[in-house]
């Protein structure tokens, strides 16, 4: 495949399609199929599946963000369907550094929605972020002219990617960036929730060692991230989901570990594909079927009406999720 190194990543990820080299800026831009190497990054790497499950997470979003380079996001959709959101993830990201290196006002990106990622518009959203981070700027509109809430996801994207860059102070030191708003902080938390389920290898004692180790003030944050890449990526037994419900519930965030669930599992839904463990992660994390889970997320829009875009709207959103997570237990309990 020469410069792309295309080749040597699909041998191991066991995808079939293939690249062609990308040219110019592109071929700069093109990402070493390497970097999905966790242990790279000093990452806990346990024995088991979880290093597996998030190799190939990031493999895949290096595949998108490489087939974009390449001119072929098409071949997004030859990755295996439970694999395919962060495939996307990356495409998303290439557009968004490419627009923004190229002023194009996210023309790249909403193309990617409007087609190829229509059902993916969650991941597409993380990888916008993903692509500002990248590029070391502030996602401070989110995506221009995207949903109205689900914007609000570029700015979790960046908290993932940034914190993925800058492991030792975002996670070891616990430093908060220089964001403008506490809204902006709220959201980077949650990547960076997600970020730690990652970091920690879904280890669900050490995760929660994790995020006790930041002021409480974060710590809801940090825990729905926590929750939405437990459902969404996977990594962790029935059994450990189980032990992270418990930590959150002993940290008092047991309803934003929910919530975050909720939402990866609505994400997951909206693909076409419903993983194994995202419907375990409903189950333990959430106490409902996949199915009422993303019921809540949807519920939640429509009491929310067609005007909510603001951060407050999106937080309220979040709120009004964890609202039926609670009303289904006090049921379930009674």
């Amino acid at each position: 495949m020469g410069d792309t190194g295309t080749t040597s990543f699909l041998d191991q990820a066991g995808i079939e399609p293939t690249l062609t080299p990308a040219k110019r800026l592109r071929r700069f831009l093109t990402k070493d199929p390497l970097e999905s190497d966790l242990s790279r990054r000093r990452f806990r790497l346990r024995p088991g599946p979880a290093r597996t499950v998030f190799s190939e997470a990031e493999k895949s979003y290096i595949f998108g963000f490489n087939a974009v380079m390449s001119k072929e996001v098409e071949k997004v959709e030859e990755v295996p369907a439970d694999r395919r959101p962060f495939g996307y993830e990356g495409a998303a990201a290439a557009c968004t550094v490419l627009d923004l290196l190229t002023l194009s006002r996210g023309r790249r990106l909403h193309e990617l929605l409007a087609g190829p990622a229509r059902h993916h518009r969650h991941a597409a959203y993380l990888g916008a972020g993903r692509g500002y981070a990248l590029l070391r700027l502030r996602p401070v509109r989110g995506a221009r002219q995207a949903h109205p809430l689900l914007r609000w996801l570029a700015v979790d994207g960046f908290g993932f990617q940034r914190s993925l860059a800058r492991t030792d102070r975002l996670v070891g030191e616990r430093v908060m960036p220089d964001l403008l708003t506490r809204a902006h902080c709220a959201a980077f938390d949650q990547g960076l929730g997600r970020l730690l389920w990652y970091h920690d290898c879904a280890a669900p004692d050490d995760v929660a060692a994790r995020i006790a180790g930041f002021p409480a003030v974060r710590r809801a944050d940090l825990w729905s991230g926590a929750g939405f890449a437990a459902a969404y990526t996977g990594g962790a037994e029935p059994e450990e989901l189980r032990w992270l419900a418990e930590h959150a519930s002993a940290d008092g965030f047991r309803a934003h570990l929910a919530q975050g669930c909720a939402l990866a599992v609505a994400a997951r839904l909206c693909s076409g594909t419903l993983p194994d463990h995202t419907g375990q992660a409903a189950a333990v994390l959430a106490g409902a079927d996949a199915e009422e889970a993303a019921s809540w997320t949807d519920q939640a829009l429509i009491e929310l009406g067609h005007e909510a875009r603001t951060h407050d709207d999106f937080r309220g959103w979040q709120a009004r999720i964890r609202h039926s997570w609670t009303r289904t237990r006090r049921r379930q309990s009674a």
